[in-house]
């Protein structure tokens, strides 16, 4: 798995999970359950991973026009 963004909030994730959704790439956000559950340490942190396949990396950054983290 590979992380393509971290977002400040698990509507964000979700949001651009569905964006990848849309491109046929499979994301995931697993971070949400405790975001969801304990959101006080997650309060605008950017905690919250978004990741892909390893080989779909490079096309969801695309997508998402995001820059590759390291």
């Amino acid at each position: 798995m590979t992380t393509v963004a971290h977002c400040s909030s698990v509507e964000e994730a979700l949001l651009r999970k569905s964006v990848l959704a849309g491109s046929g790439i499979q994301a995931y956000v697993p971070d949400e359950l405790n975001a969801q559950n304990q959101p006080y340490v997650f309060t605008g942190a950017t905690f919250i991973r978004l990741q892909v396949e390893d080989e779909d990396a490079d096309e969801a950054r695309r997508v998402l026009a995001l820059p590759a983290e390291k």
